[in-house]
């Protein structure tokens, strides 16, 4: 991902933030297969687990499950197993995995919004707007339906990644007039074992981070007072928040720029 200076946010407890709303990540491995493409992607959804949330510097690791089915997988499983006939019982990919997660938050930028340069030079073309973190890392699989280690991954995998999305993402917390949260014990324990074997865990180390928040921080305060007004003007529901994005990345780029002129 090109993280041009304008754009690019370092912070990780900002990007641990873009994460954890938008879970849903975009899972790319890249695995030379004779039945398999090489390079494969699947969207599945990611918890990400820190010991420290006020962290600068701690990157964690992010954890999923997915098909067994999944042509992904099948390649990954492979890979595995063909390692481990060659007497190499790691189930670590030796290539990096990327996921990519992308804020829901995002719009088509019209050169109309340019109010400051368009009327005179005309010099101004549209875009895209929007808020992504790619994350690059070490894959671990849990892959043996029958190992203990793998019941134990999924069991604990399966119920942080409800718990979560039924709290934060549902708002089903319990508290006051909100409903109480699904908990994975609702379901028969016959029908989770027989789900549980029809998917492999994954667990990733972080190596690292990298964020982009594309908010119009490369225009003047004129454009983007004009793109601000523009976005709020068209009134919906992902145009107000892009509004309210791009004026809170610009005093994010004024802060930055004081922080470093007082230096």
């Amino acid at each position: 991902m090109y993280l041009r200076g304008d754009h690019a946010e370092t912070d990780l407890r900002v990007l641990r933030q873009l994460v954890r709303e938008n879970p849903l990540g975009l899972f790319t491995t890249a695995i030379s297969s004779p039945s398999y493409p090489l390079i494969q992607s699947s969207h599945i959804p990611f918890i990400l687990d820190v010991e420290d949330e006020s962290s600068e510097t701690e990157l964690g690791h992010l954890r999923a499950h997915m098909a067994r089915a999944n042509p992904q997988s099948k390649a990954i499983i492979d890979e595995i197993k063909e390692r481990q006939a060659a007497g190499d019982n790691s189930r670590t990919l030796q290539q990096d995995v990327l996921v990519m997660f992308t804020s829901s938050v995002q719009h088509y930028v019209t050169p109309k919004f340019y109010t400051a340069t368009k009327p005179v030079t005309g010099k101004v073309v549209g875009t895209w707007n929007y808020a992504a973190v790619q994350v690059y890392g070490k894959a671990t699989f849990y892959i043996d339906p029958n190992a203990e280690e793998t019941t134990a991954f999924l069991d604990k995998q399966i119920d942080a990644l409800s718990s979560f999305n039924e709290k934060f993402t549902m708002g089903y917390t319990g508290e006051g007039s909100r409903p109480k949260p699904w908990q994975v014990s609702d379901a028969p324990t016959p029908y989770l074992n027989i789900m549980k074997k029809a998917i492999i865990g994954v667990e990733i180390k972080i190596e690292s981070m990298g964020g982009k928040f594309k908010m119009s921080q490369e225009m003047g305060d004129g454009d983007t007072d004009g793109v601000v007004k523009g976005f709020n003007d068209l009134g919906t529901e992902t145009a107000i928040k892009m509004a309210n994005t791009v004026e809170a990345r610009r005093e994010v780029k004024k802060q930055k720029k004081a922080s470093k002129e007082s230096e």
